[in-house]
């Protein structure tokens, strides 16, 4: 079941987004998500979340700011189960036109947004992280 973001979601969130990306982004240290944390905690409750949960279970979840896509992210066991594509064709169905940034060695995201529609429009550094990444756009 796909549902908007409560509040008291957001202990178990904050959990799988630094466990996410510290799996996805080897290539990037740790430290930097972990640096992060705290900013990102603050801006959940702002954006537009919308969590997956089975059996009272949160499995995973997106959020986006206005047509930005911020991040997917899915318990690893959870992976592969369709619950990404779920998320997205969420927001799909609410948003004439997404975009989001991704990294360049992040090759499953990549291919995932692609295989849903998504074109890369541009690729650029992150100043933040030094690495390549591409920015994605997909419009109904």
């Amino acid at each position: 079941m796909i549902r908007r973001f409560e509040t008291r979601d957001l202990d178990e969130l904050m959990d799988l987004w630094l466990h996410a990306n510290i799996e996805s982004h080897s290539f990037i240290e740790a430290d930097y998500w972990k640096k992060n944390y705290d900013i990102v905690r603050k801006l959940i409750p702002e954006a537009e979340v919308f969590v997956a949960e089975e059996n009272e279970e949160i499995q995973g979840f997106i959020g986006l700011t206005d047509t930005y896509i911020a991040g997917i992210f899915v318990k690893a066991k959870e992976q592969s189960k369709g619950i990404g594509t779920e998320l997205l064709r969420t927001v799909m169905k609410l948003k004439d036109q997404l975009n989001l940034n991704v990294y360049k060695k992040n090759m499953r995201a990549v291919v995932f947004y692609q295989h849903r529609g998504f074109k890369i429009v541009n690729q650029k550094i992150d100043e933040n992280t030094s690495e390549e990444e591409y920015t994605m756009e997909w419009h109904r």
